[in-house]
């Protein structure tokens, strides 16, 4: 039986287990249906987030029954997930993870300023409407431009990536606009294999629900 997502959310996790001498990382997709429902719909090994890693993932997705592609996907900024997107399912549009994007602007903030520009990031991805959200965008550029550029164009650049979840039901945009369901998802694998030396294995892909 095939499987029918509305959103995809993608995230790459990075363990402090090492595979024959690189560090690991999961390639993982949590998929949530048309009714809210979220799964594990698949993960595998990948080396550095690769674009090719990627792609055999959402192939083997798709032949699993994957076959109408998702209306929105959620990831940060590797590219190796977009650019195999882009492939597979061009038409998903594109939804920039605010946790990721955040940490990202404010690493060209110096510490004393992060408090509060990290409140004018909020005012931006909580605001009540999608026009709100982008005056509160505006404001942001135009206050902080002149003096951290760095800051403004790291936000700016993706700025139609960053508010597209504004263009679905207001009740999934918790759900939509942040990858951090798969971080909580793997957490306690994480903290397991922490302390952990060459105890991993390369495994194949994995896929649930389709």
């Amino acid at each position: 039986m095939g499987l029918l997502l509305d959103y995809m959310l993608a995230d790459g996790v990075y363990l402090q287990a090492r595979l024959e001498g690189e560090k690991q990382c999961l390639l993982v997709i949590i998929g949530a249906t048309p009714e809210g429902k979220k799964e594990l719909v698949g993960f595998t090994d990948g080396y550095r987030e690769s674009a090719q890693n990627w792609r055999e993932l959402l192939l083997d997705l798709k032949a699993r029954g994957l076959t109408v592609a998702p209306k929105l996907a959620v990831g940060d900024g590797a590219l190796g997930f977009w650019k195999a997107l882009e492939e597979i399912w061009p038409k998903t549009q594109a939804q920039r993870c605010w946790v990721h994007k955040t940490m990202n602007v404010l690493n060209n903030f110096p510490k004393s300023l992060h408090g509060k520009a990290k409140s004018d990031l909020q005012n931006i991805w909580m605001a009540e409407t999608k026009e709100d959200a982008s005056k509160a965008f505006d404001l942001f550029i135009e206050k902080y431009q002149a003096k951290y550029p760095k800051a403004t164009h790291c936000l700016s650049k993706d700025r139609e990536e960053l508010l597209n979840f504004y263009d679905f039901p207001a009740e999934h945009w918790k759900h939509i606009r942040t990858t951090n369901p798969i971080e909580s998802t793997f957490a306690t694998v994480k903290h397991r294999t922490k302390r952990s030396k060459n105890c991993l294995s390369s495994p194949n892909s994995f896929c649930y629900g389709v």
